[in-house]
């Protein structure tokens, strides 16, 4: 075994002990009901148990008509605006909306003109990294998992930081700032770190520009030619606001709350924010889209055929197909009922980018689906609410249009997302509130203990 590396072969021993933690940790499901606990912090429908108050964004997918909460399409509000008239009006008026809305996470409000100009130069000063990070830190040692770069390289920052314990707001706020800026330079160049190293390619870093936005730098950072056109830096920029914040109770976001209010430092909370998106159930699903599709479109010979298309979905939740594990993936969501917002607006954009791109076949398979897949659910599964596809169904397709790394799909969840974390830190420090701590209930029999000589 090499000293650089982790034991890391499992023996029988290992085996048997996992087999007795195994055992040990087994609670048995009709418990959750019995004691009326909700599993996962969720009610029977899906949607979240209140355990908080926040004013930064509202995620709403039911609404009382008549007297009983009805089923609406969804929305979802930044600070009271509604994304959807968000992303509308930007295109409009074309011009990069995510430095913006994040403004807005941040502040409570639209900023002016002079605003929004000092917010982005305060941003490209920001938008760089301590020196020689990307040598030191980065390139050594290089994982095969972005996030797991990104993580790795957010704790290091800390020893960069001559203040890092201060948790004043303005501190906070300055921490957090720096993070939104760096994000996009931490994850590409920890992809272009892995191209180096465990894919024998050319090692090319660019420095981001300072007139760049978000989107243009991470597509300038990215690519060997620095080229890109409009349209899709357009569309990663509408990726961005769409996936920068969800609501309090995302998994990542409530791991924000919850690390914050213990007291403990900027980094390490952000840290632990990227190890929950990590999480195929959080961060992954659009990847797993995109590689669901690459397999329908090898194992269904007619793309256009609803037929054929359809035998492959109900394969799908017989656990037939793909990786067995009964899903579709893109389709349903925890809050989202009749529809995600998100995924309604993204829609038209993606097909122009199709269009551009030349995947207007892909895009009608992906439009099939859309159709398809919610009859399909309704019929084969016992439902409690409706389904529809979400932002996943189409980010990912969009990412592998515009070209992007497959490593880099979920990090690119996370440059959104910081904005959102970083919102919700301020908001839980500004509070002084006590440290979370939810209750467990034991069902665990109690024993008298003997000691180790009478075991024998």
């Amino acid at each position: 075994m090499s000293s650089n590396t982790i034991y890391s072969k499992i023996t029988p021993q290992i085996e048997k002990l996992a087999q007795l933690s195994k055992e040990a940790s087994f609670i048995e499901p009709e418990l959750y009901s019995e004691y009326n606990v909700k599993r996962g912090l969720r009610d029977l429908d899906g949607s979240g148990v209140l355990v908080g108050i926040t004013n930064i964004s509202e995620v709403n997918s039911r609404r009382m008509i008549d007297g009983k909460m009805t089923p609406i399409d969804g929305e979802l509000f930044y600070r009271g605006y509604n994304v959807q008239e968000i992303v509308k009006k930007q295109d409009m008026s074309n011009h990069f909306g995510f430095e913006e809305c994040t403004y807005l996470l941040l502040f409570g409000k639209l900023p002016n003109k002079e605003e929004m100009d000092e917010f982005k130069k305060l941003l490209a000063k920001y938008r760089s990294l301590p020196h020689t990070f990307v040598r030191d830190v980065i390139m050594k040692k290089s994982s095969k998992d972005m996030m797991n770069t990104l993580a790795r390289s957010v704790l290091t920052l800390y020893s960069y930081d001559e203040n890092p314990e201060d948790t004043s707001e303005e501190n906070v706020l300055r921490q957090c700032l720096q993070l939104i800026a760096m994000f996009p330079l931490l994850s590409v160049y920890g992809y272009q770190a892995y191209r180096y190293y465990h894919l024998n390619d050319s090692l090319i870093i660019h420095h981001p520009k300072p007139g760049y936005s978000t989107a243009e730098n991470i597509l300038h950072c990215l690519r060997d030619d620095s080229k890109f056109t409009p349209l899709e830096a357009k569309l990663l920029d509408v990726a961005l606001i769409l996936h920068m914040e969800h609501g309090g109770g995302n998994n990542s976001t409530f791991t924000t709350h919850l690390v914050s209010s213990s007291g403990t430092d900027t980094y390490s909370a952000i840290a632990a924010a990227i190890g929950s998106l990590k999480g195929p159930k959080h961060g992954g699903a659009n990847l797993k889209v995109v590689k669901m599709f690459d397999d329908m479109k090898q194992q269904v010979s007619d793309w256009t055929s609803e037929e054929e298309v359809g035998a492959y979905l109900r394969a799908l939740l017989h656990k037939e197909a793909f990786d067995k594990a009964g899903l579709i993936y893109g389709i349903g969501h925890a809050v989202y009922s009749k529809s995600d917002p998100r995924a309604v607006t993204f829609k038209g954009f993606v097909e122009k980018l199709a269009v551009e791109k030349g995947y207007e076949k892909e895009f009608a398979l992906y439009s099939m689906v859309e159709k398809l897949a919610p009859q399909i659910i309704a019929e084969e599964r016992k439902m409690y609410k409706g389904v529809s596809p979400n932002v996943d169904f189409f980010s990912g397709f969009v990412y592998q249009m515009l070209g992007l790394p497959l490593e880099l799909y979920t990090p690119i969840f996370a440059i959104a997302r910081i904005s959102g974390w970083a919102a919700h830190r301020m908001e839980e420090i500004c509070q002084h509130n006590k440290i979370m701590r939810p209750a467990y209930m034991t069902v665990a029999p109690h024993h008298e203990y003997e000691d180790m000589d009478n075991r024998f």
